[in-house]
C-alpha cells in the first residue's frame, strides 16, 4: 500500500552504466527527500547519494563523485539514480529511503535511522 520499489539493478562490466528507480506508491514523493544507500556483502550499509524533496539539492559519498548521478521527477513519483563508470566496488544492494522533511541535503544525507520508507532493495553486481 504505503510503499517504495527499486528497479534497474543488474549485472554489468566495470565501466558500464546502469539506470536504477525508486518509485512510490500510496504516498506523494514530492514531499519526501529521498537517499540511496548500498550494502556490500559484510560491509556496513552506506549512503550514497541524497536529493531534497523539490530536487534543488544533491549530496554524494566521496567515492561515486562524478560518476552517479541522483534526480527526480515528482510528477512520476519516481528518484532515479544513474549509475556511469561502475567500479567492482560498487557491487552490492542498493535501497532507496524517504523521509519527510523539506530541507537541503547539500551539508549531507539524513542517517539510515530516520526514515519513513524503504524499499526492498535492488542487486547491482560490478565484475569483468
Amino acid at each position: 500500500q504505503l510503499q517504495l520499489v527499486e528497479s534497474g539493478g543488474g549485472s554489468v562490466q566495470p565501466g558500464g552504466s546502469l539506470r536504477l528507480s525508486c518509485t512510490a506508491s500510496g504516498f506523494r514523493l514530492v514531499y519526501y527527500a529521498v537517499t540511496w544507500f548500498r550494502q556490500a556483502p559484510g560491509k556496513e550499509r552506506e549512503g550514497v547519494s541524497c536529493i531534497s524533496s523539490g530536487g534543488e539539492s544533491t549530496n554524494y559519498v566521496d567515492s561515486v563523485k562524478g560518476r552517479f548521478t541522483v534526480a527526480r521527477e515528482n510528477d512520476k513519483n519516481t528518484v532515479y539514480l544513474q549509475m556511469n563508470n561502475l567500479k567492482p566496488e560498487d557491487t552490492g544492494v542498493y535501497y532507496c529511503a524517504a523521509k519527510d522533511i523539506d530541507r537541503p541535503v547539500s551539508r549531507g544525507c539524513w542517517p539510515s535511522s530516520e526514515y519513513d520508507y524503504w524499499g526492498q532493495g535492488t542487486q547491482v553486481t560490478v565484475s569483468s
